[in-house]
């Protein structure tokens, strides 16, 4: 295998760039030579080591070298490659936290981009079982699991013990995994009740003073809540807010598992919908952050050249990226009424990789008194990873920390952007508490 030159080992000091993902190119789906790429990162990855602690896909592919009779990476079987991108959920951590190899530095190192091709490699192989095609089709799962009289019946079976051991049997469905609950009252449908009215926009900074709401699919069907509790937050706040006129789910689900072509449908029903209204003079938010990411990220890496997806790209926003710009404005209010106390906040892997800092952390402590301790590690949850049997366990173990994190401070709340991510630290405290969603406490601490 090519291997770099030794004087070349030193990593790059310059800031990450990512270059577009050239999925289009036949190449790219050459089982072959996404061989011989693994080889090369892998034999890099060996050579450092430092992403061990991040998740499963590093210690399995460690392990396995460790256990080799060469110790290298040419003694081990080349199923760990699949075993290696099976553990990886694309949190992007690795790229952007630890690697000090990825581009510009020469050795051009995209761990997270290369799983990716193996997934996508994977599942043009036919490498995708029914069981993941189901768990990443949101859009038609929630439509039926949302109408009214079946919404019950499914919510009632994912918590019977004997339906959730025949899900674990038939389909390999974790029995302790929390399922997410279906709404039948959709957040469309309580915002259409809503209609505040008589707000105008006050444009400031690099933000135009009204939003669209990309509510997304998990938003609106599974925690419509926060969809209500973001709408009066920036109401409150002299935001007009709007839905956006129709959306299908943004397409991380399908990134995940590696059909691109569904992506790519994603994007043909979203972004000419987000493009008009950012056309018309509205800024784009969305309250989970994988779905900011995708807009922010995902499809420009995947669309460099479509306009209307760079367009998007400026013009979406992290719910509380958008607040915190407003407040150095001086457009925020800070009529509290009452007070949070101590808050156990998890950033999730999706927000951090944005690259905006604390923002909601810096917002929660606008809130006087509030006390707001910070656990910048992995959930475990990722997106239909800790729901899946084989791989349930594990995230469970990748979540600990940040479990006996929130544990051990006993805040008054425990909250996270990513509301998979809260339902994984609540699976694991198990102590029948509750996560709470940012933009929950900060419409509880403005009494609205």
């Amino acid at each position: 295998m090519s291997k770099p030159s030794e004087p070349q080992r030193e990593g790059s000091l310059e800031a990450p760039t990512r270059h577009p993902l050239d999925w289009k190119n036949p190449d790219f789906h050459n089982e072959v030579s996404l061989f011989q790429e693994l080889d090369r990162v892998f034999d890099i990855c060996h050579g450092c080591r430092r992403c061990f602690s991040l998740c499963q896909a590093f210690p399995t592919l460690f392990d396995a070298i460790d256990a080799s009779e060469t110790l290298e990476l040419d003694g081990i079987d080349k199923k760990v490659y699949w075993q290696v991108v099976d553990h990886c959920y694309l949190c992007d951590m690795c790229y952007m936290t630890k690697c000090p190899y990825v581009p510009p530095h020469p050795w051009n190192v995209d761990f997270p981009h290369l799983m990716l091709r193996g997934k996508v490699v994977k599942y043009k192989k036919g490498g995708a079982r029914f069981r993941d095609r189901l768990l990443t089709s949101t859009d038609e799962v929630g439509r039926l699991a949302g109408i009214p009289v079946v919404a019950q019946a499914v919510n009632a079976a994912n918590r019977n013990p004997a339906v959730r051991k025949l899900l674990d049997k038939a389909l390999g469905v974790h029995p302790d995994a929390i399922l997410p609950e279906y709404h039948s009252d959709t957040l469309r449908q309580r915002a259409e009740r809503r209609r505040a009215g008589g707000i105008s926009a006050v444009p400031a900074g690099n933000t135009r003073g009204k939003v669209a709401l990309f509510a997304t699919c998990y938003g609106n069907r599974n925690e419509p809540r926060i969809g209500e509790d973001l709408i009066a937050v920036f109401e409150h706040n002299d935001i007009p807010v709007t839905l956006a006129q129709k959306e299908q789910c943004c397409g991380m689900p399908k990134l995940e598992l590696g059909d691109l072509e569904s992506v790519a449908r994603a994007r043909e029903a979203n972004i000419p919908v987000l493009a008009n209204l950012v056309d018309k003079g509205w800024d784009i938010v969305a309250p989970v952050p994988s779905c900011v990411l995708m807009f922010k990220q995902e499809l420009p890496l995947m669309f460099p050249g479509d306009a209307d997806v760079l367009k998007v790209r400026n013009a979406i926003f992290d719910p509380f990226e958008y607040l915190m710009l407003r407040h150095k404005s001086g457009l925020l209010k800070t009529d509290f009424k009452k007070p949070l106390g101590s808050v156990s906040y998890h950033v999730a892997c999706h927000l951090r990789v944005q690259n905006i800092g604390l923002k909601t952390r810096d917002v929660l402590q606008l809130v006087p008194g509030a006390r707001i301790e910070t656990i910048e590690r992995c959930s475990g949850h990722n997106g239909t990873y800790a729901v899946k049997s084989e791989f349930h366990e594990t995230s469970m173990r990748i979540g600990k920390p940040v479990v006996n994190r929130v544990k051990q401070a006993g805040a008054d709340h425990y909250s996270s952007d990513c509301p998979m991510a809260g339902r994984q630290i609540e699976n694991g405290l198990r102590d029948g508490s509750h996560f709470e969603h940012p933009m929950t406490l900060l419409r509880m601490a403005y009494g609205i």
